[in-house]
């Protein structure tokens, strides 16, 4: 019996060292670099569970004693009293079976208590709000009846609440559950909502967001320093069957690394194509400096004759110069992508010791450490340019660096641009998630409303706001005529929740 107990627990810790190594590997390891970003967050949830599991196995094979000491060390210390205050509780109070003495004494008096907390989940609960409204009248007089007004809301004579309505849109746009699925969910607690209802319900809240996004993309413009991506955005095309390429523009504000006092935001624009006069159109009103990745579409902003404004100053992302000489470095290990890779390395030192600097430190620091490091770089990139065929690979990458050369160097001159368009690819993230379960918008109105949805909700999480609570309160306020001239209360960082 007890060889027989030897023999499993050995089996199992083989076992949990394998897995060990291979969390160890998913996180450290060189192909982990291969991975993006959601396929490693899947790759540590599963290992973790399967981690989980034969550490599990591995108490309940020990005896009494040693299983008591494994719980103890096993228990993970994130969890130990960080049940949030702002949670209910509802207390069960146990008690034993008798309180009269084994001495025949009479009743035992309490003299202390023990208490633990766990985390209960009570499914979503769906409920019926009953509206009545009682008519009075006079028994005396005939001078009419007296009935209180019926209350405004977003959707009239429909079905849902605000509160309704705010659950579907953080569901498909925060949470990725396309509509059809969450009327899966819904059929689940015996509601029968077909997904046209509930598009229906989102295409009304988009009509009335509307403003609030337009508020939110005219504070964005007013600002001095912007970034900008895009990222494609399928959507059906009826006419032939299948679907066409739409794309989505982010433009957002981040000041955050240098104490701006503007909050961050962020805004969705749809257009059916990725040709830069998209970018001049959603751009119109801005006039400052723009950080943006080395698609070329955004040159037309650079010219005398932009539509919207004043030549736009572009800067320039390191982070993609860097990945370009990574490509060839995990390819043949090449010695010159090392350096190049090396030397980037350096200039990104710096960046992380003025990182929540104000501007002005962060760059007089940038003058006296990493100009030398960049006039460096741009001196040993001319170097291989001429030892290197501009047909190979690598000659390739090196001139994509050395053509967007002025617009790398534009964080030497302004202590609010960053080395690197990372913000913006952040939350370029969430529409890729949404785009790999919802497959396509239906249609281009619907990358519109996409657009517009995600620009709220993404706004709120960068500012710490609970998408839901915002969304709730701001289309109860809309429902009850909020005027269009205090459209900045409605704006998620100025949200204060309701009691």
């Amino acid at each position: 019996m007890l060889m027989e107990k030897v023999a499993t627990l050995t089996q199992i810790t083989k076992r949990q060292e394998y897995l060990i190594a291979e969390l160890n590997h998913a996180l450290y390891g060189k192909r982990s670099e291969k991975l993006t970003a959601d396929e490693r967050q899947l790759a540590f949830e599963d290992l973790s569970i399967a981690l989980s599991e034969v550490e599990e196995a591995k108490g309940k094979c020990a005896d009494k004693e040693a299983e008591v000491r494994t719980r103890n060390k096993l228990a993970p210390k994130r969890t130990i009293g960080n049940l949030p205050d702002v949670l209910p509780r509802i207390e069960e109070i146990i008690e034993p079976d008798s309180l009269i003495c084994p001495c025949g004494c009479g009743i035992m008096h309490k003299i202390g208590e023990d208490r633990s907390e766990r985390l209960d989940i009570v499914p979503a609960q769906l409920r019926v709000i009953v509206s009545v409204r009682p008519k009075y009248a006079c028994r005396i007089c005939t001078d009419g009846v007296v009935q209180a007004p019926a209350r405004s809301h977003l959707i009239m004579g429909g079905l849902p609440t605000e509160a309704t309505i705010a659950h579907v849109l953080v569901s498909k746009y925060a949470d990725h559950l396309p509509l059809y699925r969450q009327s899966q969910i819904l059929a689940r607690a015996g509601l029968d909502l077909h997904r046209a209802v509930l598009a229906d319900w989102v295409g009304k809240a988009a009509f009335h967001l509307k403003p609030v996004v337009d508020r939110l993309a005219e504070h964005l413009k007013r600002s001095g320093k912007l970034f900008m991506d895009e990222t494609t955005a399928p959507v059906l095309d009826p006419g032939r069957g299948t679907t066409k390429t739409g794309y989505l523009w982010a433009l957002a504000r981040d000041g955050r690394p240098w104490g701006s006092e503007e909050p961050p935001g962020v805004v969705y624009f749809y257009a059916p194509g990725r040709a830069g006069e998209n970018a001049e159109t959603f751009l119109s009103g801005f006039n400052g400096i723009l950080q943006v990745d080395g698609y070329q579409g955004y040159n037309r902003l650079t010219r005398p004759s932009r539509k919207g404004g004043d030549p736009i100053r572009v800067a320039n992302c390191w982070a993609h110069a860097r990945r370009k000489l990574k490509e060839i470095y995990d390819r043949d290990g090449s010695e010159i992508a090392a350096e190049g890779l090396r030397r980037i390395a350096e200039i990104y030192a710096v960046e992380a010791d003025i990182r929540g600097h104000a501007p002005s430190q962060r760059l007089s620091e940038r003058q006296t450490r990493s100009a030398p490091l960049v006039t460096a770089f741009g001196d040993w990139l001319q170097a291989q340019r001429r030892k290197i065929s501009g047909k190979s690979r690598l000659g390739e990458k090196l001139a994509y660096i050395h053509n967007h050369w002025e617009g790398l160097q534009a964080f030497l001159s302004d202590g609010r641009v960053e080395i690197d368009n990372n913000c913006i690819e952040n939350l370029i993230r969430p529409i890729a998630l949404n785009r790999k379960n919802a497959l396509f918008a239906g249609h281009d109105e619907g990358g519109i409303a996409w657009g517009r949805i995600a620009s709220l909700i993404e706004t709120c999480k960068i500012n710490g706001v609970e998408p839901f609570v915002y969304l709730r309160d701001t289309l109860t306020a809309i429902a009850n005529g909020h005027p269009q001239s205090r459209l900045d209360e409605l704006l998620p960082w100025s949200f204060k929740p309701s009691s």
